[in-house]
């Protein structure tokens, strides 16, 4: 008779099995957590992956997690809290399957206090964000140990990977040692003479070469049995399952050998098997984390904060500002550090870090965290924390990330990876079984051989290298993507669609006269004064024209977007904006210009005309990729630079202009719709909603913190020119990714090919295994390399 198994979490129930709904559980815990999942309407959980709970600790948490309550120690752990609104992450071990992820990326159905929270399964890591009116990070924390996600909460954020990598090097030192002794004691095995050796020096190399084989086979060896056994129980064969059988051939077979007095076995072949295999592993392990650093803390934004010093605004780097600068956050410009509100009115949009819109009203003296984004007028920040890149970069990675498609080329290679073990298997079994009746001496090495030596890691390898390298390269040029599947999106565009003030045009270089009534100094000033509070290319323009330095305090500004800014100074009401925004109507048109209306106290005063100049080599480059791609342009500006722009666009139906955000964003859906594979390249102001709903959104950033969180790109505005440079590198980097699928195809074939006759032992496929990654790793890092020399990526 079959044991009945937990519907929860697969345990053998034993004789008497807990019982609910006519459902057998191990144990009450294991029952409570499905009736609570049951409950909550998420009985997908073990759709999923089925029986892929955790047996769970029917023990209380008690006062467990009672410190959690204090508000010191609270401050510590949390990443973020402002406005009832914080944000946590937590290191959870028993993180190990997609159901984990599904159930953990809902915990907002359980406890309806929980905003949002998401999985980094590398890391078994998972990000809370909770409303601290309706829930708490003590109630959190019991939540997740009473459906058995034990957090293990530290502020030592990286102490679990130090140990992991510290386990990992004991490992390779013991393996290391029995290998080199092991050899020792089997080298008279390899000389001529060797069976004039006395009898018990035989049996005495062999005990010992069983009792050094112990810990290598039980200990340096444990990670892959037991990732193994746990995905066997949940019906999974993966990579770790040939290999720890291979181990377990090898020790078996030696062990009955010097057991009978037969011979010494093949310890040395086993310890160097599982050394070469913990060496592979850390070299991977070390590669990964080589390029996790460079992606979080060394993807330096392209961009800059404007440093307030002695009334004087300067524009600088944003890795030159140090804790009590002073910085200038103007409109929906974003909070690059942790600050003190000194000067001004704060209205902080945290959507950026928590996905709540609703804004925070800020006093001066109030604490603002990193990634809050101003709405209304200019405030002046103290800084109190150095910038931290890696901060920056896990905002913008997290913000609406587009899903992947299932044809992508990541979804080929996992739906490959997927039946390759199992491929694996039947072919050491079948050669296995064929030289046991052919020769029987060969038959153990077959076996083995071909577990160990045939591996996806370099198939799976391919892309995080190959793209990984485009991204370092790209970075290198001040060309940022936000993530490595970005390279293969843009490799298959087939359309571009540019915005045109701040994107073909420069931001800060346009030259502005005014036309209508000659205003008084006050009113200059007035102008100012509202137009310094917008990060808008023409609100700059306008700013930097004025040569009246007197700043009149502004009240009730507000930014439309596509529109205009108004706001009162000294009670008097000023708007800046577009002749339809100013006066309800459009009727002029100059050439070569854009026209701003400016009304103060009710009275048309007249307008700015605005001179665009166009990037250096926006001609070219449109040219060049007008060979390859269909090109659009679509403006919130009027049609005054049409025929300017006519001869470089060619085809007028694709050049449109007074387009409102939502016009854009419906334009893009359109293209879409119609099978296009659009590239949307944009100043992140306002055509956000386009730049999210492309396939691919870039955004140009100039010397200011200003970028949209929507986009997947930033291009820094001086290498505009390089972009056609660009997209051709994705195309050929996607060559690199198929080449280096040949390799990784090739070396399986001619590896299984001699594994498969025999004529391979255990230990040289040990060394080929990680070889072959390491020639992956080359291949790509290197021909990445060359491409990015040969195609002048702004290097």
């Amino acid at each position: 008779m079959e044991p009945v198994k937990c519907i929860h979490c697969g345990e053998d129930c034993g004789k008497h099995p807990v019982m609910w709904d006519g459902k057998p559980f191990c144990c009450n815990g294991c029952k409570t957590v499905y009736q609570i999942l049951n409950e909550k309407d998420l009985s997908q959980y073990y759709k999923i992956a089925p029986m892929s709970g955790i047996k769970v600790d029917t023990s209380s948490a008690g006062n467990k997690y009672a410190y959690l309550d204090d508000k010191e120690l609270k401050s510590k752990i949390l990443d973020f809290s402002d406005g009832g609104i914080s944000k946590v992450r937590m290191f959870i071990p028993a993180i190990h399957c997609s159901s984990c992820i599904w159930l953990l990326e809902n915990l907002n159905t359980l406890e309806p206090g929980i905003i949002h929270s998401s999985v980094n399964f590398v890391k078994k890591e998972v990000f809370i964000t909770y409303n601290e009116e309706k829930t708490s990070l003590r109630r959190i924390a019991e939540l997740l140990e009473s459906i058995h996600y034990i957090p293990e909460i530290s502020l030592e954020k990286n102490e679990e990977n130090k140990k992991s990598q510290k386990d990992i090097l004991i490992k390779i030192g013991i393996a290391g040692f029995s290998f080199m002794n092991i050899m020792l004691y089997n080298f008279p095995e390899y000389l001529p003479g060797s069976q004039q050796l006395e009898g018990f020096l035989k049996d005495f190399f062999g005990w010992m070469s069983f009792i050094l084989v112990l810990p290598v086979v039980f200990y340096c060896s444990n990670d892959y049995f037991l990732s193994a056994f746990k995905n066997l129980k949940k019906g999974i064969i993966n990579i770790d399952l040939p290999i720890a059988l291979g181990i377990t051939t090898l020790f078996l077979q030696s062990s009955w050998m010097i057991f009978t007095g037969t011979g010494i076995g093949y310890m040395d072949s086993l310890t160097g098997l599982v050394f070469f295999l913990l060496i592979g592993k850390w070299y991977q392990n070390k590669t990964y984390q080589a390029l996790s650093f460079e992606r979080t803390y060394k993807s330096f934004f392209p961009v800059a904060v404007t440093k307030v010093k002695e009334s004087e605004e300067n524009v600088v780097a944003l890795s030159d500002i140090a804790p009590n600068d002073h910085i200038l956050i103007r409109n929906h410009e974003l909070i690059p550090t942790d600050s003190v509100l000194v000067k001004g009115n704060g209205n902080i949009d945290y959507s950026f870090v928590t996905g709540e819109s609703l804004p925070v009203i800020k006093k001066e003296g109030d604490v603002l965290f990193a990634g809050g984004r101003q709405i209304g007028s200019s405030i002046e920040l103290e800084v109190t924390k150095s910038v931290d890149q890696s901060n920056l970069t896990q905002l913008w990675n997290q913000y609406q990330t587009k899903a992947e498609s299932e044809d992508g080329i990541e979804s080929v290679v996992n739906k490959v990876s997927q039946y390759f073990t199992i491929v694996i298997l039947l072919v050491a079994v079948a050669a296995g079984t064929f030289w046991l009746f052919r020769d029987p001496s060969k038959a153990i090495f077959a076996f083995t051989s071909v577990l160990i030596i045939a591996c996806p890691c370099a198939l799976a390898l391919t892309l995080p290298f190959t793209f990984g390298s485009t991204m370092r390269w790209f970075g290198r040029s001040g060309f940022y993507l936000k993530q490595s599947s970005v390279v293969e999106r843009l490799s298959k565009t087939d359309t571009i669609v540019f915005d045109k003030t701040g994107t073909i045009t420069y931001s800060a270089e346009m030259d502005t006269e005014w036309k209508g009534e000659k205003l008084s100094g006050e009113e200059m000033g007035m102008i100012r004064s509202v137009s310094m509070h917008s990060a808008h290319p023409v609100s700059r323009a306008i700013t930097n024209d004025i040569p009246d330095k007197i700043i009149y305090p502004v009240e009730k500004f507000k930014e439309i977007p596509g529109m205009g800014i108004t706001a009162e100074v000294k009670g008097i009401k000023v708007n800046i904006g577009s002749e339809e925004f100013i006066t309800g109507k459009t009727t002029r048109s100059e050439a070569v210009s854009t026209i701003v209306f400016v009304n103060i106290n009710n009275q048309i005063k007249g307008y700015f005309v605005i001179h665009n100049k166009y990037r250096e080599g926006m001609e070219q480059v449109i040219n060049s990729l007008s060979e390859n791609y269909e090109l659009h342009l679509i403006s919130g500006d009027n049609d005054s630079e049409k025929e300017r722009l006519l001869p470089v666009f060619r085809d007028k139906t694709r050049l449109h202009f007074n387009q409102s955000p939502e016009d854009k964003f419906r334009y893009i859906k359109r293209l879409k719709s119609e099978g296009h594979k659009v590239l949307m390249v944009g100043d992140g102001l306002n055509d956000a909603g386009a730049l999210n709903e492309s396939d691919v959104g870039i955004s140009i950033a100039d010397d200011i913190f200003q970028f949209s969180p929507a986009c997947d790109a930033i291009l820094k505005s001086g290498k505009f020119k390089n972009l056609n440079g660009f997209m051709t590198f994705t195309r050929k980097a996607m060559w690199v990714v198929f080449a280096s699928f040949t390799i990784s195809f090739l070396y399986n074939v001619v590896g299984l090919s001699f594994a498969v006759g025999g004529n391979l032992s255990p230990i040289i496929a040990a060394i080929l295994m990680p070889i072959s990654s390491v020639s992956v790793v080359a291949f790509a890092t290197l021909n990445i390399s060359l491409l990015a020399k040969h195609y002048k990526t702004g290097k």
